[in-house]
């Protein structure tokens, strides 16, 4: 991704309007290895770091997808939106349960990134709306390097479940910035990154 890209997002991110609380919360959306992930980190230095939260935290195993948005508009967007911390318990992807508890300080800019995170529910509290897209056979490999080849049926259902949440929620159409993701690189294995 062009570092004048990231540089132009930062510019809008800085002139948005912020939420009551003073934060302005960027919610980055779009398919599994888009470069979703990679995005929100160049963001994030671009912002003097602003801190990143992760949807890989808050779904609920592979199925997470539909039950991602009491936690993310509850416990996240809600009190960091009014100026007040947000704490959750991650998911442990290894355990196949909640764990350690996460907990985020109100800050200046807070980047949110992940499938489902600029649906309906949490867009009231977004500052700006950024979709990530790259081709499906180019998400699919990605999917493949970070979770291996027994992941298959892992990427069937879930590639699934997004397309059906996407065409329900219509995330790119209400996203302000659309981003070109097949340049990015592909995150490490190890636990799912969606």
């Amino acid at each position: 991704m062009p570092s004048a890209l990231v540089a132009s997002v930062a510019s809008r991110v800085r002139t948005s309007p912020p939420t009551p609380g003073g934060a302005r919360i960027v919610l980055i959306d779009g398919p599994a290895g888009a470069g979703k992930t990679t995005f929100a980190d160049r963001l994030s230095m671009a912002l003097d770091g602003a801190p990143v939260l992760h949807a890989d935290d808050m779904y609920e195993g592979w199925e997470g997808l539909a039950t991602l948005t009491d936690l993310l508009v509850r416990r996240v967007l809600a009190p960091l939106a009014q100026g007040r911390a947000a704490e959750f318990a991650c998911w442990d992807w290894h355990a196949g349960r909640r764990g350690a508890a996460l907990h985020v300080e109100p800050a200046p800019v807070v980047v949110i990134e992940g499938v489902g995170v600029g649906q309906r529910a949490a867009r009231a509290f977004a500052s700006l709306l950024v979709w990530v897209e790259a081709p499906a056979h180019v998400r699919h490999e990605r999917w493949l390097d970070r979770e291996g080849p027994q992941s298959e049926g892992h990427w069937t259902r879930w590639a699934q479940s997004e397309a059906e949440h996407f065409a329900q929620e219509h995330t790119r159409e209400a996203a302000e910035v659309t981003v070109d993701g097949a340049a990015s690189r592909p995150g490490s294995q190890g636990v799912p990154h969606i």
